[in-house]
């Protein structure tokens, strides 16, 4: 039998917290981000972590769901550096995820109540955070929660939505129904393109650029020298310059004619020489 091998680190991973009530896992809305997600990038991996924590209506119990999320993402930064995770949530998951953002303890909860601010480095590991139906200030306010605010470095990479008039996510919303309608409002499909859209910038920006290939200029290669035979002839000198005698005539002089070709011109034979007395 093979022996059991501990699971490759994925290429992402989606770290989701629940809603209010609803069964351990993801629950709907995270099983459909997950599904649309997965559809969007194709051949990578993406691994998925369901947040535990009650999910009750005793909502100060959420802390143990920030507990949970912040250790699990801070232990897969270290022992999956290339892993890009994604955090998100529902309603209750919503507000949980949001905190484990923060860069501070909320104001009026005592620091000894709460898990402490991740290292602002994590926030290079988090590609993106999809939070839906997070509850707004008024709701928060109702349960004497402080308000749910996403910590700077996680707030350029976040999607934030809330279907209109949702009771908990909309200041001025009145209808818990519109509260579920996530999936079938396609918000959930709107969260998944945003969040694919991050993670494959993040995965564009770890491929090196290989550098760019200078061509050498040509050059004429050097004659070969031979390493034995019979040794190459000099190059012919100069011819030494004449001597004046030999130079002809100076060129402010006028020069003689020359003879014209042809047959040499007959000369008169000598007259007799007639005998002396």
């Amino acid at each position: 039998m093979p022996s059991a091998l501990a699971a490759p680190c994925p290429d992402a991973e989606v770290v989701f917290a629940r809603g209010t009530t609803e069964l351990p896992g993801v629950g709907p809305t995270g099983d459909a981000f997950v599904d649309s997600l997965r559809s969007r990038v194709g051949p990578k991996s993406v691994g998925v972590y369901a947040v535990d924590y009650p999910a009750t209506t005793d909502f100060p119990t959420a802390v143990q769901g920030i507990t949970d999320a912040r250790t699990h993402v801070l232990t897969t930064a270290a022992n999956c550096p290339r892993t890009k995770m994604v955090l998100g949530g529902f309603s209750q998951g919503a507000a949980v995820m949001g905190f484990v953002t923060a860069n501070a303890v909320p104001d009026g909860v005592s620091a000894g109540d709460v898990p402490a601010p991740m290292p602002p480095d994590v926030a290079n590991h988090v590609a993106a955070v999809a939070l839906f139906g997070k509850p707004s200030t008024r709701f928060m306010h109702a349960i004497n929660d402080p308000p749910v605010e996403v910590g700077p470095l996680y707030l350029g990479k976040t999607i934030d939505l809330c279907v209109d008039n949702d009771l908990v996510c909309d200041s001025h919303g009145s209808s818990f129904s519109a509260h579920n309608e996530y999936v079938e409002a396609g918000m959930v499909d709107q969260g998944a393109a945003f969040v694919a859209s991050q993670l494959q910038a993040s995965w564009a920006a770890d491929v090196p650029v290989p550098p760019t290939s200078v061509a050498p200029s040509p050059q004429t290669p050097p004659a070969p020298v031979p390493l034995s035979g019979p040794a190459a002839p000099l190059a012919p000198s100069a011819p030494p310059a004449p001597s004046a005698a030999a130079a002809g005539p100076s060129p402010h002089l006028p020069q003689a004619p020359l003879t014209p070709p042809g047959p040499a011109p007959s000369v008169a034979p000598p007259l007799p020489l007639e005998p002396l007395a």
